[in-house]
């Protein structure tokens, strides 16, 4: 019988720290989709209020201790960092935590390496602490979540996590030479 090892996506690569900003993978986390049946909103709200948190609004995110919930698209969010209570016939409910990548990129170049793929206003007056937005990194699917004012979480397919690196590292890269 073959014996599986668990790896992180991009195996044990080392963070990058260029122009003030570091991007590193973060330790793998449950991801759960929770998705709402239609009218059982508040079934789903009452069942994720034992944790201390409830559904998210559209482009937004709640924390309570390590567990975070993030909207990932119309009556979708990924509860991340903890089990999904149960939540019975009320939603959905998908185990999608080998399916994704998770870096964090946080410094004061966050937003302008973002700026180089992501086609979203990234400014902190249209995406405030607590947003999460669905949209792409250059051709890569993401979704993004602003955790702090300089700080972001970036998921992505686990298929496509070297590309993303890749990518955001090389904007980082093009961000740390014009400083010179």
């Amino acid at each position: 019988m073959v014996n599986l090892i668990a790896t992180a996506p991009l195996g044990y690569i080392k963070p990058v720290t260029l122009a003030g900003t570091t991007l590193v993978q973060m330790d793998w986390a449950q991801i759960t989709s929770v998705a709402p049946y239609l009218g059982r909103g508040a079934d789903v709200d009452r069942a994720l209020a034992k944790i201390g948190l409830g559904f998210p609004a559209p482009n937004r995110m709640a924390s309570h201790g390590d567990a975070r919930i993030a909207w990932t698209g119309r009556d979708q969010a990924f509860l991340i960092g903890t089990d999904c209570p149960d939540l019975g016939d009320a939603a959905a409910v998908t185990d999608q935590s080998d399916a994704w990548a998770r870096f964090a990129l946080a410094g004061p170049a966050a937003v302008e390496t973002l700026a180089h793929y992501v086609p979203v206003d990234l400014r902190l007056s249209s995406m405030p602490v607590g947003a999460s937005i669905r949209s792409q990194l250059y051709h890569v699917p993401l979704c993004l979540m602003r955790t702090g004012a300089d700080a972001f979480e970036v998921m992505v397919f686990r298929s496509m996590a070297q590309t993303a690196w890749h990518e955001l590292e090389d904007a980082l890269r093009i961000l740390a030479a014009r400083a010179l």
